[in-house]
């Protein structure tokens, strides 16, 4: 179960992660764009995170 949870967070992440960083280039604003990069590093580890827990029987 906890695969699953990781896997969803981890692409609501990086679709967060993705708009930020879009909008913070379209307005020029780099602080949005390095939290949006931040959030897509952020969803990358959580989708790792949950392979691992599913190659492991989320034992983890």
């Amino acid at each position: 179960m906890g695969e699953m949870i990781d896997k969803t967070k981890a692409a609501g992440n990086k679709v967060a992660g993705a708009t930020k960083d879009a909008v913070g280039k379209a307005t020029d604003n780099k602080k949005l764009q390095a939290e949006g990069k931040a959030q897509k590093a952020k969803g990358t580890v959580q989708h790792a995170s949950g392979s691992i827990k599913g190659a492991l029987g989320d034992k983890v």
